[in-house]
Formats: structure tokens, C-alpha cells, sequence
């Protein structure tokens, strides 16, 4: 919750004095109880009148006199039961304007009941509306009705204030500032038994409920701020050299005006990790100016040793390379805006990071893809259900999904359905056609939400106001339960978990299927682009290789079983003299494999391809598919060897017979004719 800086006002009555008695019992004749109880409360104002008839004399006792009942006290024997006893009608006074309660006793007071007092004196008119407009936007009503319960008469009896309209921003202040104040104090153990947790968790239950009143009055259309979530509520770690860590901090502020927070805040990891290598493993480093390449090389090699807290095991080379990289642009940066006691030079030669796999994008296979689709309609939670049919039939990444507007869908004019994906990563929209079976889960969250007439609240990445899809108790729901828990138990029920239970299918291959399916339907590179949202051709042409019928056919040409193959190459296939390294490798890079008549076998690990030397290479292989160039080039050789004989040149004339000779023998081999028109 955002606190002013400044304390607020609260206007105090310019007098406090007692309620008139027929007043009170005109009060408590109001509420349901027996005639004889009702006496009796009459009889403890009394009482209460004759030890303070000054009521400021009371609010100079102690607290514990004031409360009356004290921690571990029976309610039929208080430690001080005058003030005990005349708490209802210290209520009343402060619900009628007599006096103003504080909040030190309003937060000692444990299991104030009134609710009894607000109704008849109409305190907070219309809290039933604003109850079930809180279930609107998922909160609990039982659960929202006993927090405002608690936390509206205390407000009424400090303030004055019964009227939700008239609730202000610093209102809310104050109270917080009095929860912090009441937590300090060192004779709460009077008030409060010790296994409350006592103040962590007084203090987390009043946040708590006042973030809640706040949100409710902002959709409401109150004066008050939107209340901001707190991610991460942490404790900052101490730094072992404060003096390096403080240009850490201030590249780190920089960089959240331009950067995500997620990935700032992986940068403000990686430079805390740096401060802590620095102090720990190179203390005659005193400024960041005394750190050389050979410096930064030592570093690199302690990251291949770092271990993970979180995992226990080795940096993966993602981190690594993060972490490396982070602290040298730091240091560039740092250089470059001419900050005292930074390198004047660099430190990191990029060919230095450690080397990223690129792999290629894993789809889903159809017979899987089909049993998840089985099962997504069982999902209970409407917002799960259409999250995940947006990830499957759009390839919206997770966070693009969590973001998605409420005027997202609209429709072409065919009638085809399209999403509207908000600015994301690369901070474009776009507009993507939709299935059928996507727009109508989407529907039935858009009439939830379009039911909760909440507030707009402010875009984080683009700064506009607007309204979520996926929206509830003032935030944005995460991707973990939108995405990532519905489909761990959608793969339990479909059965795609490993030996050890855990699921085999990412969000993200979602995004790579429809990538996947849109290359192999033949979509054209810049419309898997447009979907995808890819800035470069180079992610989409991913899915175009990998999805080319050509490359398939091909390679079933060469290395499928029963496949009519010719070339010394052929052999080793045959024999199964490949390896099992050799065919893993000839598996992943067989397009790389390709020559002008064939594809050459030769491993990386075994140097250089004699291309020109294929025709006679052990490693080289052909196939019928490559019939048609054999012909051409035997064509070729032998126009050659003519030519060479003109000219006399007897090396020549034998060296393209010879090529001529092997292309025949090749054709033969293939069961193919030598001639173009034999066939």
C-alpha cells in the first residue's frame, strides 16, 4: 500500500463529553436483547460515569486500564471491569460523535463485536453492494464481509467517518501508520497472547484487510490510490563491500527505466553475486578500474564451479552467460558515462561467454496434442480453460496471455474470430486469426469480468489504462495458475508424465506447434512471423526447415531402411558400420550433409569434406532423388572430355571420363538410366 510521505490530518470534535443516557438506552432499544441486559448496560455506563466523569480523564489512564480485560483474563473477571464492561458504551459515544477512540485501543481490543452498532446508527450504508461487487472480482464474500467488519468501525470511532463516499486516502494512511506504531509497543503482551505471532502477523492481517478496503474503494470510484502488490517482500541482503555495491545499485536504478522488472531484477542478482566474488575471492580489488581481462577470465572459470542455491547443482551455461554478461556491460556502461574508478577499457571478449545449444523448437505430436485438448473442457475454472485454448490455437507466449485486454476479440470480416495480443516482449501488437473453440471460452470470462465494472488500472509496459481479462482481487492473475497448474493436472489425466511423474509438455510447445503446423501447411515465412511475433526471419525459419517435405523425403531417401542407395558411402549403411554418434549427428544436421549428387557422411570430428573428391569418397552417398543431377553432370563431364580432346589436353580427357565413368556406375547402382531420354 502506497503511505504519504507526510502524516495526514485527522480532525478531532472540539469536545469530548459523555453520551446522554436516554440517547443510549433510546440506542439499546434498537437491538435485540433481554430487558434485564439491557438494564445492565445502563447500570455500566453508570459506573463508568462515576470513576471518569471527565471522559479525557480516561484517555489518560494506561492502555491495560482502559482495556479493562487483560491477556489471560476470564471475561467474568476482568483485571479492570469498569472500562471493561462499558465498552459498549464507549462504541456508541464514538459512533455519535462524542468522543474519538484510538487506535491504540481500538487494535488491544480483540473480538469487537459491532456489527450491532453500526446498523442502527446506519454506519457504511450500501456495505452489502460493496460485498458483492467484491465477489466480482474474486474475492470471498464471507471472507471480504468479516474483514470490513473489523476494519470499518475502527475507522468510524477514530475518524468520524460512517460513510463509504467519504473515505479518503488518508484514512488508510493513518491506520497503517497506527498498526506499525501498535506493533513497536512494549506492553502489547498484556493485550496479546503470544502464539498470535505477535507483530509479524498483526501486522500481515491489517495490511492485508486494509489493501482490500483500498482496492474496493478505488473500483468503487473513491479518492484513493489503486494498492500496488508487492512481489517480493524479501529483506535486502547486506553487501560485503557497500562501496561497490553502491554503483551497483545506481546502474540497477537506471536500468528500471528502460528495462522489464523481471529482467532488472535478474541484473541486481547477477552484480550482488559479483560484489560477493570480488570481496570473498579477490580483496585487493578496491574499484572496479583495478579489474583486468585476466581478472574477469578468473571470474568466468568461477562460474563453471558456482553452485545454485536453489537447485543445489551447477550454474546451467544460461546463467552463466547472464551473469558474465551483465557485469561487463556494467562495466562498459559505467566507462561510457564516465563514472570515477571504472575500466577504460573492456573486459570481456564476447567469444570468451560460454556457448549456447540452439535447439530446435519441440511441437507437440498430434496423439498427444489430441488427449490434452480431451481434457481441457473438464477444467473447473473458466479463466484456466480459456487461457490455455488461447496458448494452443494463438502461440501467444505466457506473459502475452496474462495481459490480454478485455476488447481483445473481435472478428474479420469473413466472421473468422481474431485475438488483439497486447505490446509484450518486442512491444508490438498484433493480430491473430483464432479457432472457433478459443472465442468461446474467451466470452465467458470477458461477460465475468465486463460484470465486474472495476476501475481501469494503469498498463506496466505500455502505460495505458485498461482493463484485464484475466483480472481478480486487484491484480492480474500469474501465468502459474492461469497456465502452468491446469496443464500439470490436464497431463496427469492424459498420461504424458515421465517415470518420475513430471509432465512432458511445456506451455511454450504450444507456441511451437502452431509455429510447426503453419510451416508444414505451407504458410509463407512472414505470416508464421505475424503470428509468432517474431522481430527476425531467423526464429520462423526455424519452423520452415524443420518442417520441409523436401528435407524428409530426402533423408528417407538416404538413410531409410529399403531405400535403394549407391556410393561408397552405401556400404557403411548397410553393413551398419555407422556408429551410434555418427547417426545421432547425420540425424540433427542431415541438411548440412547435402552436396551437389548426394550427401557426404563425414563427421565433423573426421575434418574437412573432400567435396571434390565425392564421387570416389568413402563418405560419399546418393540417391535416386539425386538421378536427375547424376545425368546432368555425366552430360557435363563428357562435353568436357570432348572439349580436352580438341585441345590435346590428355589429362584432361581422361579425368572427365573417368568422373563420366563412376556417374554411370552410380546410375546403375540406383537402377536408373544413364541417358535422360532411356527414361
Amino acid at each position: 500500500m502506497n503511505r504519504s510521505s507526510q502524516k495526514s490530518k485527522i480532525d478531532y470534535p472540539f469536545r469530548f463529553e459523555h453520551a446522554d443516557e436516554s440517547d443510549y438506552a433510546a440506542f439499546l432499544a434498537c437491538i435485540p436483547m433481554t430487558e434485564s441486559f439491557r438494564r445492565q448496560r445502563l447500570i455500566y455506563r453508570s459506573m463508568f460515569i462515576e470513576s471518569w466523569p471527565d471522559i479525557r480523564d480516561w484517555f489518560a489512564v494506561p492502555l491495560p486500564i482502559r482495556i479493562g480485560c487483560l491477556s489471560g483474563d476470564k471475561q467474568a473477571h476482568p483485571t479492570y471491569p469498569v472500562s471493561f464492561r462499558a465498552r459498549s458504551y464507549l462504541y456508541f459515544a464514538a459512533m455519535t460523535d462524542k468522543i474519538r477512540l484510538d487506535y491504540d485501543f481500538l487494535f488491544a481490543v480483540r473480538n469487537m463485536r459491532v456489527a450491532e452498532t453500526m446498523a442502527p446508527l446506519n454506519a457504511y450504508a450500501g456495505l452489502e453492494q460493496l460485498v458483492a461487487d467484491s465477489e466480482k472480482i474474486g474475492y470471498s464474500a464471507t471472507s471480504i464481509l468479516s474483514s470490513l467488519r473489523s476494519i470499518l468501525p475502527r475507522i468510524a470511532m477514530h475518524t468520524g467517518v460512517r460513510s463509504f463516499d467519504d473515505l479518503r486516502q488518508h484514512h488508510l494512511d493513518d491506520m497503517m501508520a497506527a498498526v506499525e506504531a501498535f506493533a513497536t509497543r512494549s506492553d502489547t503482551h498484556l493485550f496479546r497472547r503470544e502464539e498470535e505471532n505477535f507483530p509479524i502477523g498483526f501486522q500481515r492481517t491489517w495490511y492485508n484487510q486494509t489493501r482490500q478496503l483500498q482496492l474496493l474503494l478505488y473500483h468503487n470510484g473513491n479518492d484513493v490510490v489503486r494498492p500496488q502488490i508487492i512481489q517480493d517482500k524479501r529483506k535486502p541482503i547486506p553487501s560485503p563491500r557497500p562501496d561497490l555495491q553502491e554503483w551497483a545499485n545506481r546502474w540497477i536504478a537506471r536500468k528500471r527505466l528502460s528495462l522489464a522488472g523481471p529482467t532488472v531484477d535478474h541484473m541486481a542478482v547477477s552484480m550482488r553475486h559479483f560484489v560477493i566474488y570480488l570481496s570473498d575471492l579477490r580483496p585487493r580489488i578496491w574499484t572496479f578500474a583495478d579489474i583486468t581481462p585476466e581478472h574477469f577470465n578468473g571470474y568466468l572459470l568461477h562460474l563453471q564451479f558456482d553452485i545454485a542455491p536453489r537447485t543445489g547443482a551447477p550454474l546451467s551455461i544460461t546463467a552463466r552467460r547472464a551473469r558474465a554478461g551483465t557485469v561487463a556491460r556494467f562495466l562498459a556502461d559505467g566507462a561510457a558515462w564516465g563514472w570515477p574508478n571504472f575500466p577504460s577499457r573492456p573486459v570481456l571478449d564476447p567469444h570468451e561467454l560460454p556457448k549456447l545449444a540452439h535447439r530446435v523448437p519441440r511441437f507437440i505430436p498430434d496423439d498427444q496434442l489430441s488427449r490434452l485438448m480431451e481434457q481441457i473442457p473438464r477444467l473447473e475454472c473458466p479463466f484456466q480453460r480459456a487461457a490455455l485454448l488461447i496458448a494452443r490455437w494463438s502461440g501467444a507466449r505466457r506473459g502475452e496471455v496474462v495481459r490480454l485486454h478485455l476488447d481483445c476479440l473481435d472478428q474479420y470480416a469473413d466472421g473468422t474470430y481474431r485475438l488483439r495480443i497486447p505490446a509484450g516482449k518486442t512491444m508490438r501488437e498484433r493480430l491473430v486469426p483464432l479457432h472457433d473453440e478459443a472465442p468461446v471460452a474467451l466470452h465467458e470470462v470477458i461477460n465475468i469480468r465486463l460484470a465486474a465494472n472495476d476501475r481501469p488500472i494503469r498498463d506496466d509496459k505500455t502505460g495505458a489504462l485498461v482493463r484485464y481479462v484475466f483480472y481478480r482481487r486487484g491484480g492480474r492473475m500469474s501465468a502459474d495458475y492461469l497456465i502452468q497448474q491446469p496443464l500439470n493436472k490436464i497431463c496427469i489425466s492424459a498420461g504424458l508424465v515421465d517415470q518420475n511423474g513430471k509432465r512432458t509438455v511445456t506451455a511454450h510447445r504450444f507456441r511451437h506447434t502452431v509455429g510447426t503446423q503453419l510451416a508444414e501447411r505451407g504458410a509463407r515465412l512472414h505470416t508464421i512471423m505475424s503470428v509468432l511475433g517474431h522481430q527476425s526471419p531467423h526464429m520462423s525459419m526455424i519452423y520452415a526447415r524443420i518442417s520441409d517435405a523436401e528435407v524428409l523425403r530426402d533423408y528417407r531417401s538416404v538413410l531409410g531402411p529399403g531405400e535403394i542407395i549407391a556410393g561408397p558411402g552405401a556400404d557403411a549403411i548397410r553393413a551398419g558400420k555407422l556408429s551410434c554418434s555418427a547417426i545421432d549427428w547425420l540425424k540433427s544436421n542431415f541438411i548440412k550433409t547435402e552436396l551437389e549428387l548426394g550427401h557426404c557422411l563425414r563427421l565433423p570430428s573426421e575434418g574437412p569434406c573432400e567435396c571434390d573428391l565425392y564421387l570416389s569418397c568413402a563418405k560419399f552417398v546418393t540417391s535416386k532423388a539425386y538421378a536427375g543431377r547424376l545425368r546432368e553432370r555425366r552430360k557435363l563431364e563428357l562435353a568436357l572430355a570432348t572439349d580436352a580432346r580438341e585441345r590435346g589436353w590428355q589429362r584432361e580427357i581422361e579425368r572427365h571420363n573417368g568422373i563420366a565413368a563412376r556417374i554411370e556406375r552410380l546410375l546403375v547402382d540406383l537402377d536408373e538410366p544413364t541417358e535422360a531420354g532411356e527414361l
